[in-house]
């Protein structure tokens, strides 16, 4: 049980509702009245966001998430398939899961899967990474802006907007929480 006074950014609470992160918190104390605590909280399983509000001083009970890293392997029908590099144990997670973190991964890519209760619930995935370009279109010269970008195709089907000098078989790397192109690597 954590007291609601000591929640922080990053801790995991079990509702009645389901496994939640708490994104924000702020202690109020009005002129009139008992002190509360408002929240805003992220289910861990279908990514909702909701806010809530607590007595100051409530006790919630806390859950304790396990994050490990493991390596990915590869996809099938079943979803997608990791290895803990320390136990050689292989796990399945669910394409639901995995979500928008399958546009970047590559195989042998250490990520870290978090679990609660021996099941996982989420995967993270390093801020940037590299990855190689299968498919660019030239780039033709004429009008044109100053930072102008053309699609291009990476390595996982997922198509990124790049500088009009990417080419085929560079290796770009990729800002994973916007999608966005950072640099060239080669």
């Amino acid at each position: 049980m954590v007291s609601t006074n000591d929640l922080k950014s990053g801790m995991a609470v079990d509702l009645p509702e389901g496994l939640f992160q708490v994104i924000e918190h702020q202690h109020v104390k009005p002129g009139k009245g008992k002190a509360f605590v408002r929240t805003k909280l992220k289910n861990l399983e279908t990514g909702a966001v909701l806010d809530r509000t607590f007595r100051a001083g409530e006790d919630l009970p806390q859950a304790i998430i396990d994050r490990q890293d493991h390596q990915f392997l590869y996809r099938d029908d079943l979803g997608f398939h990791f290895m803990d590099a320390g136990t050689y144990e292989q796990i399945s997670v669910p394409s639901g899961l995995v979500g928008d973190a399958a546009n970047y991964l590559v195989e042998g890519m250490i990520v870290q899967i978090s679990k609660h209760e021996g099941n996982p619930i989420g995967i993270d995935l390093s801020a940037s990474v590299e990855l190689k370009v299968t498919h660019a279109e030239p780039a033709v010269k004429g009008d044109r802006v100053s930072g102008a970008t053309k699609p291009v195709t990476v390595e996982t089907g997922f198509i990124v907007q790049a500088p009009l000098f990417v080419d085929d078989c560079d290796v770009i790397k990729v800002y994973t929480r916007s999608c966005t192109f950072i640099t060239r690597i080669t």
